[in-house]
């Protein structure tokens, strides 16, 4: 029988959705238990063959009014997973459709197809800065690119003690070549040291301010100079021929160790840093969990910082300027030492690390970076 390349695509984006809960694919970490972030994400058995046949008659509906050259975007949006930059997706937001007894919007009904689904409102969802809907408030036409979306991470009260310990703020280097500041004793205080090409990174600019730098370490030996951010986003990737940012494969390192060379197999897409009008926003771009400890993810009257569990396609706001400028009390000697960097947010890929952990302190995580922020 002929078939129109319309419907052909149809069919692969139809193959292309996400799995849910009993389909053996599901996504790795996506539904996880017992996490700081989104640890009470509903999980979706897999539905009867009356819904999910239903379910495909109502998208392959939708799918075939769609222009297909707008197929084309969201193909290569699902199928490289967000790997691939596509453009975005603009659709009516006021289409409705129906499933059983529940009602959705058309983006909605897209990310839930395509991305994740388990998802109940569009409340649950944080559109990415890259996306042209960004910031607008009910256009006439959306985005509809599943990738162009994250999931918000939503800490629970209380979070789980992934890790608990003394607040860290900056100490100066003992050297210029000196690692981590207190790996040995136990703390868990890091500055990236300092050194001539450092300087040259900071200063490659010229009259543009960076708003963080970034470091990359492996367990307690920092790999290649620091990164300096001046664009609002950046993508930190381990090999991916279309990211545009600092990508950690290119960096020398003589680790040998297989723990290190299995974790850095698994980066893959990284994560996206962005800053934004409310402050700077991690996006778990992997396949795999991330882990991160921030000073203003926490209680500012607590001495103790939590190690947060961000699951793929998952975002969280990792840094909140009005926080940090509060936390610079009188009393915080260690950090009034640093006026040139204030905090830094370290994050993990792959492994944890705390008191729930074998690794006490993230500088015996396989791979690990750490940003540190211009604050002036």
């Amino acid at each position: 029988m002929f078939r129109t390349k319309r419907s052909g695509l149809v069919r692969r984006l139809w193959r292309s959705r996400a799995p849910v809960e009993g389909d053996g694919e599901a996504d790795r970490g996506t539904h996880g238990s017992g996490g700081c972030c989104m640890g009470k994400t509903t999980k979706v058995a897999k539905s009867n063959a009356g819904s999910e046949a239903e379910l495909k008659a109502l998208t392959h509906s939708i799918l075939k009014k769609i222009k297909e050259k707008q197929l084309e975007v969201l193909l290569q949006a699902v199928e490289s997973k967000g790997g691939a930059r596509s453009p975005c997706l603009l659709l009516p937001s006021k289409v409705d459709a129906k499933v059983g007894q529940q009602s959705y919007s058309l983006p909605m009904l897209l990310y839930k197809v395509f991305r994740w689904p388990d998802l109940r409102h569009s409340s649950e969802l944080k559109r990415l800065s890259c996306c042209e809907s960004y910031g607008k408030i009910n256009p006439e036409l959306v985005c509809c690119n599943p990738h162009h979306m994250s999931r918000l991470c939503e800490l629970e009260s209380p979070p789980p003690p992934y890790s608990r310990y003394p607040m860290d703020y900056l100490k100066p280097p003992d050297s210029p070549d000196s690692g981590p500041s207190s790996s040995d004793t136990g703390g868990t205080t890091y500055s990236a040291p300092v050194g001539p090409s450092d300087s040259l990174a900071l200063q490659e600019s010229g009259d543009r301010a960076h708003w963080c730098v970034v470091a990359y370490w492996e367990e307690k030996t920092r790999v290649g100079r620091l990164y300096s951010v001046q664009e609002p986003s950046l993508d930190i990737f381990y090999d991916l021929p279309q990211g545009n940012g600092f990508c950690l494969g290119q960096l020398c390192s003589d680790n040998k160790s297989q723990l290190v060379q299995m974790v850095r197999a698994k980066i893959g897409y990284g994560i996206q840093l962005t800053r934004e009008p409310d402050g700077v926003w991690v996006y778990n771009r992997s396949c795999y969990p991330i882990f991160i400890k921030s000073a203003t993810l926490d209680n500012p009257d607590s001495r103790t910082l939590l190690v947060h569990k961000v699951f793929p396609g998952f975002s969280i706001k990792a840094f909140d300027y009005d926080k940090a400028g509060n936390l610079q009390r009188p009393n915080d000697h260690e950090f009034t030492q640093q006026p040139r960097t204030g905090f830094t947010v370290q994050i993990s890929f792959v492994k944890g690390w705390g008191q729930c952990y074998t690794r006490q302190f993230i500088s015996s995580c396989p791979c690990w970076l750490e940003v540190i922020f211009n604050t002036r």
